[in-house]
């Protein structure tokens, strides 16, 4: 998927209906962001990994505003994607990537 640009707004009543899939998906990215660890020793791999780690998260922050905002946060999607997929976690990459059009069909998934 190409990664989006433009944030979007979401319908009040697409956002009461989808509000905890949406946060259950973030939530759950944190979470594995968290639990990863660096696929290498070394003081080098460690700092890369934790910016990784970082990047993911305040993605996430720019994700859970952009919704309680109404909006579907492009930045948000794309910079938590791009985090995941440095971490090695391209299936959670893809999850974050699906939450893009949570309202067009009402699920995350691809």
């Amino acid at each position: 998927m190409t990664l989006p640009t433009t944030s979007k707004p979401v319908a009040p009543e697409d956002r009461k209906r989808l509000d905890q899939i949406f946060m259950q998906v973030v939530m759950s990215v944190q979470q594995q962001a968290q639990a990863s660890r660096p696929p290498q020793p070394g003081n080098l791999a460690a700092m890369f990994h934790r910016e990784q780690v970082s990047e993911a998260l305040q993605g996430c922050a720019m994700l859970i505003a952009g919704w309680n905002a109404g909006t579907i946060d492009a930045p948000g999607v794309s910079r938590t994607s791009r985090a995941l997929k440095a971490l090695g976690e391209p299936e959670w990459a893809a999850r974050v990537e699906g939450l893009y059009r949570i309202d067009e069909d009402g699920t995350q998934d691809e």
